[in-house]
């Protein structure tokens, strides 16, 4: 059995790092609060992979948002998939140089498909992270929301999901926007959403508030990563303790911890010589 993975999301916007509640925004810090704040070499050895989006409305500027993510790469040993804006190759490209692994996109799934299929020629299914917004429409469903939270697409959330996953993405990226920053735990309800018959692996983001939380989307069969995105819930030392728990309690995460510890150790006596 393959195992599943623990992701953190950074929301960057503007040059600054953010919380975000049902997609308002609360300025926390630049790069620099980030890096006094948090030392990604250190998370990194708690998480599997870590995404950050730039979700910027107006004058977005991708070369500075490069800049941030070179930042953030550096000691950071897990995987990175970064997004936000990339409407060409060469928006991709330079996420790519600047530390990312793979690209998220978002908008162009539903507003320039021909650029989706050009991404995964050139660089690879496996490299694109497709990313869907959805918020409850009216207690009737569900519908999907795209430019960074602006628009609000036509026609219930299932039909667009449909589409989709025909893409060529590598996996899906499902937030909710109802639980996005509230603490009150996944909506599970969102999975019914997905084809019964869908092969691309699920991430599931928006609502974590504990560990309980992780958990439950972890023991979902149909999730085959959990996400969460609030800096303060697991500051410090939270996400070691989520991690050890989760593993401890027997749930299916790579128990890499000893590992992870052992390698830091030999990385910061070799460093001090």
């Amino acid at each position: 059995m393959l195992k599943k993975r623990l992701i953190f999301t950074l929301i960057y916007d503007s040059g600054f790092f953010m919380l975000s509640r049902n997609f308002r925004l609360q300025r926390v810090g630049d790069i620099e609060w980030l890096d006094t704040n948090y030392d990604f070499s250190k998370i990194a050895r708690f998480i599997d992979e870590l995404i950050v989006l730039d979700v910027t409305r107006e004058n977005r500027d991708i070369l500075r948002f490069s800049e941030a993510l070179k930042r953030l790469s550096l000691g950071c040993f897990v995987p990175i998939s970064a997004g936000g804006g990339v409407r060409s190759l060469d928006n991709a490209r330079m996420l790519l140089r600047s530390g990312a692994d793979k690209v998220v996109i978002n908008t162009p799934l539903f507003d320039d498909k021909p650029l989706v299929v050009d991404l995964a020629e050139e660089f690879g299914q496996q490299c694109l992270v497709g990313s869907v917004d959805v918020i409850k429409n009216n207690n009737t469903g569900y519908s999907i929301v795209t430019n960074s939270g602006a628009r609000i697409l036509e026609e219930q959330a299932e039909k667009h999901l449909i589409r989709v996953l025909k893409e060529p993405v590598g996996e899906l990226y499902l937030n909710s926007i109802d639980q996005d920053g509230t603490g009150q735990g996944y909506d599970l309800a969102l999975l019914d959403l997905i084809p019964k018959n869908c092969t691309t692996p699920i991430i599931l983001a928006g609502g974590v508030g504990n560990t309980g939380h992780l958990i439950e989307g972890l023991v979902n069969s149909r999730v085959d990563a959990v996400a969460t995105a609030n800096l303060f819930n697991f500051i410090g030392n939270g996400l070691q303790i989520a991690r050890e728990s989760i593993v401890k309690e027997g749930y299916n995460l790579a128990n890499w911890l000893n590992f992870a510890e052992m390698s830091f150790m030999q990385a910061t006596d070799v460093s001090s010589k």
